[in-house]
């Protein structure tokens, strides 16, 4: 009796870190075009009409798959796909994308990709352990998708981190869940994390429409630390992800990192440093280290990486400043910005 009652104990302390975790990052610094969720989503109920508005993207060129999803190619961050110079049309296959945030509220980065690769008409499964399924959809009808029309269709598979992190408690036992680690003595068993990737990514069969690729996008791991699971177990679950999804199907990891800033903070270090030596390419948004300014949000270094090829010759990096809007992203050379000019 014990020995349960401490497990139970164990069990709902994990959930309480989860929440107030994730209540404390809670993206305070979050844009307008993030933090104004209150007021869109009075809307919901009008989710129908406005879902064909957002689709139907009027005369402009758009991408319909043959299974009914329809999103416009513009709306996303125009000026981050030139300095990356890529577009849907375009996307690279088989790469590690690392998004790290240091001091500032990296999100945006998440909605980009998201946004991007719907429109690239690919198949995206994305673990979300931050924030709700309506706070992605609403963003995500400000930058010319819908989520909820993408999950209808079968293009997005969509984990909910803080709907389910209840859910696995009231299952039983034997029956499979994705997070299932938290309900575990030993949290460092990402398995069925992993399986529940696998399952949602896996080829299609034939007869049925393909999407282009499939792409993994996970906001974000560190909160896999902040739950318990050691740095190496999570690089052992993007390693495998990485394996399947990237090297056997041809598609893309996208995750997101916190970078702390705490020396003392040693998995977090081990992840992101793991995480770098991996990846083909590191977005990292960084706070203004002479702090706050309602011009310029922060700025944003680029990294190419060429992990096959030797140090000198396989490494670009770019610096840019930045500024949310509210639909869009602005990026500029340091001390470029439109406001000192």
């Amino acid at each position: 009796m014990l020995s349960r009652n401490l497990k139970n104990v164990s069990i709902y302390h994990s959930v309480f870190i989860m929440f107030v975790f994730c209540s404390a990052r809670g993206r305070a610094s979050s844009p307008v075009w993030v933090a104004d969720t209150a007021r869109a989503s009075s809307s919901v109920g009008h989710a129908a009409g406005a879902r064909q508005a957002v689709l139907s993207g009027g005369p402009g060129p758009g991408r319909e798959s043959s299974q009914g999803c329809s999103f416009p190619l513009l709306g996303m961050f125009p000026e981050l796909n030139n300095l990356l110079n890529t577009t849907p049309d375009q996307a690279e296959q088989g790469k590690l994308t690392l998004l790290c945030d240091a001091k500032t509220d990296g999100s945006f980065l998440v909605h980009h990709f998201l946004s991007f690769y719907l429109k690239a008409n690919c198949k995206v499964c994305f673990v979300a352990l931050i924030q709700s399924f309506s706070h992605y959809n609403i963003v995500g009808q400000k930058l010319g998708v819908s989520l909820t029309t993408a999950r209808e269709c079968g293009q997005l598979v969509f984990l909910e981190g803080l709907k389910s992190a209840v859910d696995v408690f009231f299952r039983p036992q034997e029956e499979p869940h994705p997070l299932q680690f938290l309900r575990e003595a030993n949290s460092g068993n990402l398995q069925p994390l992993y399986e529940f990737v696998q399952e949602a990514l896996k080829p299609m069969d034939s007869g049925e429409a393909a999407w282009r690729c499939p792409v993994l996008l996970v906001d974000d791991l560190s909160v896999l630390l902040s739950l318990g699971v050691g740095a190496v177990a999570v690089l052992d679950f993007i390693h495998y992800c990485r394996a399947t999804v990237c090297r056997e199907w041809k598609g893309n990891v996208v995750a997101l990192v916190h970078d702390s800033g705490d020396a003392e903070d040693e998995e977090n270090d081990i992840l992101l440093n793991g995480l770098g030596h991996q990846s083909h390419l590191i977005l990292r948004a960084e706070g203004l280290a002479t702090g706050f300014c309602k011009d310029v949000h922060g700025q944003l270094r680029i990294l190419w990486r060429r992990p096959s090829e030797p140090t000198a010759q396989r490494d670009r990096s770019l610096t840019y400043q930045y500024k949310i809007q509210d639909k869009n992203v602005s990026f500029f050379a340091k001390g470029m910005s439109p406001a000192v000019l």
